[in-house]
């Protein structure tokens, strides 16, 4: 069967929501996804784990679970969501974890993994302790900085000057390793397997020496391996030839590539203010740029419109900048071209809206969260599965 492309076009009928606005995740696409996962993992015998901070769905962990090791975790409540709800290996990583963090983590998480010496000194034993007093044992890791840059864009470079990510090489010392059993890093986003082959590169250049004292090592996330473009069959041989050389198991980490263009958020038009003075005209769609797809003003970057193109292109006579309804100037997703002018009641499906959106969600000016809504693409059945009301923005305040 030939593979659906969602990150163009959607399968499901907009019109078919009971109101907007609505994130709706196709659950065929995300087996679709699943599938390269699966490959990978049967190939190679790494272990995935799916990265909370980018999708945290967990109406739909028990098909992810069916593929997948496991979850990696940032936080206490992370770390819980993904031992009740997941199941499988817990790991758990922050830049720091405090006293409290640690009595949580140590009864949530499989592994914990060390931002810095100092924590991994003060911060092992307790957590070791705490585990063996209600019957777990709990692994230690630490996160290193290979410091070798892939990224574009600064915000989301762990290895740009000065990052507070991951201990560099010359910070090592004599007792670093005692009671670790990994190491892990991450300094991929959105990259194919030719950016980890030089990020290995540079690990294997600066920490070889540690590398077969562990018993895993974490690659990290960052891999578009769901991509078409991507090349599976060379991170299958990066994996493979780490594996052999170092004798350790490799784990990947990855969020988006679980989840990428399998999601969409469902929009209707408010209003649309005609062109002046040379400008575009302004179209407001009842959903918020800034609160429920912030990723689109961090990256920055123009998340695509089904049935729209780039302004300028032939056939798509009429150009408008679509923006969100908050009184935020720059609530703006960009500007697009349609064949005709979007009206008022018309619906917009803005693609790849699963990841790092839902998880990210605000309710800066008290603007309604999106509905949640899975597509059943054998049935076309569009099923609400969650939706978000006024207790929902009040209980966040006081």
């Amino acid at each position: 069967m030939t593979a659906f492309d969602g990150s163009k076009n959607c399968r499901f009928d907009p019109a078919g929501l009971e109101r907007t606005p609505a994130f709706v995740v196709d659950l065929g696409l995300l087996r679709q996804n699943l599938s390269i996962l699966a490959r990978v993992r049967a190939a190679t015998s790494c272990k995935i784990l799916l990265a909370l901070k980018c999708f945290a769905l967990f109406r739909v962990f028990p098909l992810l679970a069916g593929t997948l090791d496991g979850v990696c975790c940032s936080s206490p409540h992370e770390a819980r969501l993904g031992r009740e709800e997941f199941g499988g290996e817990v790991h758990c990583f922050a830049a720091a974890f405090s006293d409290a963090d640690i009595d949580e983590l140590a009864l949530s998480s499989d592994h914990l993994v060390f931002n810095s010496l100092a924590q991994k000194r003060r911060l092992l034993p307790r957590a070791r302790k705490r585990a063996a007093q209600h019957g777990r044992r709990l692994a230690f890791g630490l996160r290193i900085n290979p410091e070798h840059s892939e990224g574009a864009v600064p915000l989301y470079d762990p290895c740009a000057p000065g990052s507070r990510l991951g201990i560099r090489r010359r910070d090592f010392s004599p007792d670093a390793l005692d009671g670790v059993s990994s190491l892990h890093w991450h300094n991929l986003c959105e990259q194919n397997a030719d950016a980890l082959e030089r990020t290995v590169a540079a690990v294997e250049a600066h920490f070889s020496e540690f590398l077969p004292k562990m018993s895993f090592v974490n690659f990290g996330g960052g891999h578009h391996i769901s991509r078409p473009d991507y090349d599976v069959e060379g991170l299958m041989a990066v994996i493979g030839r780490f594996q052999e050389r170092w004798g350790v198991q490799v784990y990947l980490e990855p969020g988006e590539a679980v989840a990428l263009n399998a999601g969409y958020l469902v929009a209707s038009v408010l209003d649309v203010q005609p062109a002046a003075g040379g400008e575009a005209a302004n179209v407001i769609v009842d959903t918020s740029v800034a609160a429920h797809m912030p990723d689109v003003l961090e990256m920055p970057y123009r998340p695509h419109i089904v049935g729209s193109a780039a302004p300028g292109t032939e056939a798509f006579p009429c150009t408008c900048r679509v923006g969100g309804l908050s009184c935020l100037a720059g609530d703006v997703a960009g500007d697009y071209a349609f064949p005709n002018m979007p009206a008022c009641g018309e619906r917009l499906v803005f693609t790849d809206m699963a990841i790092y959106t839902m998880v990210k969600t605000n309710t800066f000016n008290g603007v309604q969260l999106p509905d949640i809504v899975l597509f059943h693409p054998e049935t076309k059945e569009l099923e609400l599965v969650r939706r978000f009301g006024y207790e929902d923005f009040r209980m966040r305040l006081s």
